[in-house]
């Protein structure tokens, strides 16, 4: 019973609401318009479930946190190192560089996260994830070595979210 209900209410508060900014729009409440409210505020939903984000379920809390701190820490240090190569060109360490990192995670929220992560990072120009989702593409103001930049984002990125979301 619940699946049948499922697959014609796939989502039932935004068929509501759909219904509801419907009447509003059209500011009445006639049978003709509720009948279209309701004829909209079911397709859409059917028609548009592909796109609806995977259900998350977290597995460790904790895990959140020490990961937030971690990106906090990260993205401070980036930004220490960006202002000193805007500041003093001439001091770069390491040169620019794109690095292919092999992926383990494969839960879709999870690796979303990893983009984010990896993108919000100053020093980070560019993330690509590869369509069998085994690979992440990075580019870096500065690359010591690849292994370096992969072994650092498997282990405090990558790890942890596949303890949060697998």
């Amino acid at each position: 019973m619940k699946k049948v209900f499922n697959s014609i209410f796939p989502a039932p508060l935004l068929s509501a609401a759909l219904l509801v900014l419907w009447l509003l729009l059209n500011r009445s409440v006639s049978a003709g318009q509720i009948l279209l409210g309701l004829i909209l505020g079911l397709l859409i939903p059917m028609l548009l479930r592909g796109l609806r984000p995977l259900p998350v379920h977290v597995s460790h809390p904790l895990t959140i946190v020490k990961l937030a701190l971690r990106v906090v820490w990260d993205t401070s240090v980036s930004n220490f190192n960006v202002v000193r190569f805007l500041l003093l060109p001439g001091q770069r360490k390491h040169p620019a560089a794109f690095v292919h990192i092999p992926l383990d995670l494969r839960d879709p929220n999870g690796l979303a996260v990893l983009a984010m992560i990896v993108c919000i990072t100053p020093g980070t120009a560019w993330a690509e994830i590869s369509r069998d989702r085994s690979v992440l593409l990075i580019h870096a103001l500065e690359v010591e070595s690849a292994q370096v930049t992969i072994d650092h984002i498997k282990q405090h990125y990558e790890r942890p979210l596949m303890e949060i979301f697998e």
